[in-house]
């Protein structure tokens, strides 16, 4: 075998490798700088947040989640949504199946794996938006203003983060999010659905 083709090869291995892999925790969950690290008691998260002018943000993620690996991986380290989401979130990540205590809303304290069950999650990753008042009695998705199962591409991520972080869900329209995005991609009028 020639050396050009061996080094034709090896480049091709090379870029197969993705950019910038996302740090992964002990926890098997992918970690990234906008990340926080808090007690996970969400009355204090959403205050700090509020503190911060900045929009509270739940994400729920499971070891082994390949959707997960696809965000972190091509969606969340792009400088428009990385930026994006350091500039106005305030993240807190749940481990669809960790021990780690949270206590909600309502002040019910249950592990993150107990407290998926609660709320009725399903599928990883899921984003759930909070605003900036919650009810006392409220639990985190009674009060959540969008939640996102699933992974999606930078336009339609972008989108929901603008979405809620403009309050655009509580405008008197009939632009729902779907209306919403739909708008934006023709907008952004660069071939791509997303």
């Amino acid at each position: 075998m020639s050396f050009s083709r061996i080094f034709a090869i090896g480049m091709a291995a090379v870029l197969a490798l993705p950019l910038a892999a996302a740090e992964m925790g002990d926890d098997g969950l992918h970690k990234t700088p906008w990340m926080r690290d808090t007690f996970k008691d969400l009355r204090e998260d959403l205050e700090e947040a509020n503190s911060e002018d900045k929009r509270l943000l739940l994400m729920f993620e499971q070891r082994g989640c390949v959707y997960c690996t696809k965000m972190h991986e091509e969606v969340f380290p792009t400088d428009v949504i990385a930026n994006y989401i350091d500039e106005n979130y305030f993240v807190v990540q749940l481990n669809l199946h960790g021990d780690i205590e949270v206590t909600d809303f309502d002040r019910e304290t249950l592990s993150e794996k107990q407290m998926a069950r609660k709320w009725g999650i399903l599928f990883t990753p899921t984003m759930m938006f909070l605003p900036q008042e919650v009810p006392e009695q409220a639990t985190a998705p009674q009060a959540a203003v969008a939640v996102m199962p699933g992974a999606f591409g930078v336009g339609t991520t972008l989108d929901m983060l603008t979405w809620v972080n403009e309050e655009r869900y509580a405008l008197d329209s009939d632009e729902d999010f779907q209306r919403y995005h739909a708008r934006m991609i023709q907008e952004r009028d660069n071939g791509s659905t997303d």
